[in-house]
């Protein structure tokens, strides 16, 4: 089929008429050419609305000599748009992207043009509305007129984004560049959150994550993963890198799998060239990748997304802070819910501790009281994880003591005692929780590990932190007797929550508690616990460990043993040493492994072991068969 003459160009007075509303394509679909047009005859007509996402442009159409004839209603804010809604000049329309196309469609907000930016057609007569699909067909399909700039520089892309010239009453023909997204390097705290993030992501995953500094760092921490997929509103050049990297292969999706499922895409030339007749990518509007019901189809379905601001119940800030709006609702609460609906779907909060203010202060992102005008977007029933760049907190299923106890330790170490402080005026702590002392020197401090050990199961290897006063306690009462008589040196019948706080509230700085954790869903459960104390002169330190019984023979102890001797080496230490019965056959032939000194113990029935740590390394005659070997992830 032959795709026939196109339209002409619009004649704006004709075409338009006082009390209109249009829709504007967003991201880079953003028709320029046609609103540098339209901007000129706008005040003669007057009574516009233009209703719009993100353009990547600066907005010249909503400068002064325009708004007399055209008013700008936002579905989404950046900076620019912020400024104006927060003036009084604009509008904005808080939205879920999944919910704007049946808003069109049911004529609660009614459209009355569609402005448009799509390629020229191909034989048959079909545009591509590039990577810019969003509820741009449901505008189409809603206004009585559909106006087009035609642009040879528009990549053609998969999925459901054509439009046949038919639909088209009216184009301007104009080349132009696809707009760009500033690129923004990850900082210091957005790469280190990338890191926590990615110990919460298996490969094998389907992820959702956006394209500002937070999703750049956790892009360049996903390049140790595997088969990774993706289903998103917006993807960007992350994407791309991890795609050509062989990361993301969509193979193990549940819902199209072999397919980048996305709504739009925002990057650089590069990404937009990548797009073009890329097979890979199918996009598709948010009715469909934002149907929380469609999310959910992805099984392990992991959604990554940013906030405003956190109270120590786990209450999310999404759009405005003290009558101020700052972004938009957009796609964060369909992700959210679609992944909490998932099998093994995991929603994550990612937020930097701390941001600035208008007058240049630091604020904490983490606070006790929600200020006024604050637009909560998510309850605290629907996160599973918050992170900071000072750790994750797990919230899903945890009371509002455990809440807050968790936050209170990934909040910025400026701000935690006046947290700590006001959260105990509230009663949200209760009352043997203290913090310990900070890293020095100031830092997030021990890094996690992710390891896969002989039965294949992914484990985290990490410090324990006051937060963990619950998950000890289940970790002591899933002991047999004889584990508890061999650990304790008697029966112990209770271990209370205070006791258990005493145990993991530990000065990391001097002494070490780490323990080896399994994701269970959202669950952290404790298998290992290995701990040294120093002695009083500061040259050594005595050593313990406990591991689950159904979780022996993996190389538990083995693994905290060698994570205890490089933390130990790295602070000077010169020995570690511990009291072993002599019948713990395998504890011995554990410490045997290395170069160690044996001498009679305390008793007649323990041996004393002493381990150096200057060069002490497994002995040779044992480096062909290990007693235990562990496997880390590319990540660990």
């Amino acid at each position: 089929m032959n795709s026939g003459p196109l339209p002409l160009a619009p004649e704006w007075s004709k075409c338009l008429r006082p009390g209109m509303r249009l829709h504007l394509a967003a991201g880079a679909a953003c028709p320029v050419d046609l609103l540098a047009s339209l901007v000129e005859t706008a005040p003669s007509i007057g009574d516009l609305e233009l209703v719009q996402g993100i353009s990547l442009t600066a907005p010249f159409w909503t400068e002064k000599k325009v708004r007399k004839g055209l008013k700008v209603n936002a579905v989404y804010l950046d900076e620019a748009l912020s400024a104006l809604v927060n003036e009084g000049n604009a509008d904005y329309s808080p939205l879920h992207y999944s919910d704007i196309p049946r808003l069109f469609r049911d004529g609660t907000i009614r459209l009355d043009v569609a402005l448009i930016m799509v390629s020229p057609p191909d034989a048959w007569g079909y545009c591509s509305l590039g990577p810019s699909v969003d509820w741009t067909p449901a505008a189409i399909d809603c206004a009585a007129t559909v106006i087009a700039q035609v642009n040879p520089a528009m990549p053609r892309t998969g999925g459901l984004s054509h439009l046949h010239v038919s639909k088209i009453d009216y184009v301007m023909e104009m080349e132009r560049a696809l707009p760009e997204l500033d690129p923004v390097e990850a900082g210091a705290a957005e790469k280190q959150i990338g890191e926590y993030v990615s110990q919460l992501i298996r490969s094998g995953d389907t992820l959702q994550f956006g394209v500002g500094p937070i999703g750049n760092g956790l892009a360049a921490a996903l390049s140790g993963h595997r088969n990774l997929g993706i289903h998103a509103e917006v993807i960007g050049d992350g994407v791309m890198r991890l795609f050509e990297e062989g990361v993301i292969d969509n193979s193990h999706k549940s819902l199209l799998p072999g397919k980048v499922v996305a709504a739009h895409a925002m990057g650089s030339a590069e990404l937009y060239s990548f797009l073009h007749n890329n097979p890979h990518f199918d996009f598709r509007p948010t009715e469909f990748t934002n149907d929380p019901i469609t999310i959910a189809r992805n099984e392990n379905m992991v959604a990554v997304n940013g906030a405003l601001l956190s109270d120590l119940t786990g209450q999310i800030v999404v759009d405005s802070v003290q009558g101020l709006f700052r972004s938009g609702v957009g796609s964060m609460v369909d992700f959210v819910r679609g992944a909490a609906m998932s099998r093994g779907g995991r929603p994550i909060i990612a937020l930097p501790s701390t941001g600035i203010d208008e007058e240049g202060n630091r604020f904490s992102r983490i606070v006790t009281d929600l200020p006024m005008g604050a637009g909560v977007g998510c309850h605290r029933a629907d996160i599973h994880y918050l992170v900071t760049e000072y750790g994750i907190a797990t919230l899903r299923g945890r009371t509002i003591q455990e809440r807050a106890q968790e936050l209170v330790q990934i909040a910025h170490p400026d701000f935690r005692e006046d947290l700590l402080r006001k959260a105990r005026d509230h009663h949200l702590l209760p009352p043997y929780f203290q913090l310990p002392p900070p890293y020095a020197p100031a830092g997030p401090g021990i890094p996690v590990q992710r390891m896969t050990l002989r039965d294949e199961r992914e484990y985290i290897l990490r410090p324990l932190t006051p937060a963990d006063d619950r998950r000890l306690q289940e970790f002591f009462y899933s002991h047999t007797e004889e584990t508890i008589v061999r650990r304790y040196g008697f029966t112990v019948t209770r271990m209370s929550r205070e006791r258990a706080f005493e145990l993991v509230g530990v000065d990391q700085n001097k002494d070490l508690a780490l323990a080896i954790f399994e994701l269970q869903g959202p669950r952290q459960v404790i298998h290992a616990v290995g701990r040294y104390y120093l002695d009083r002169d500061g040259k050594g330190a005595e050593m313990a460990f406990v591991v689950a019984e159904n979780k022996r023979r993996l190389g538990m102890a083995q693994v905290l043993l060698d994570r205890m001797r490089e933390i130990g080496g790295e602070r000077g230490l010169q020995y570690l040493w511990a009291q072993v019965d002599r019948d713990n056959t395998g504890m011995l032939k554990l410490f045997r492994h290395y170069a160690i000194e044996e001498s009679p113990g305390d008793d007649p029935h323990t041996v004393h072991v002493r381990l150096p740590l200057k060069n002490n390394n497994p002995g040779a005659e044992n480096e062909k068969r290990p007693f235990l070997r562990f496997r880390k992830n590319p990540k660990g």
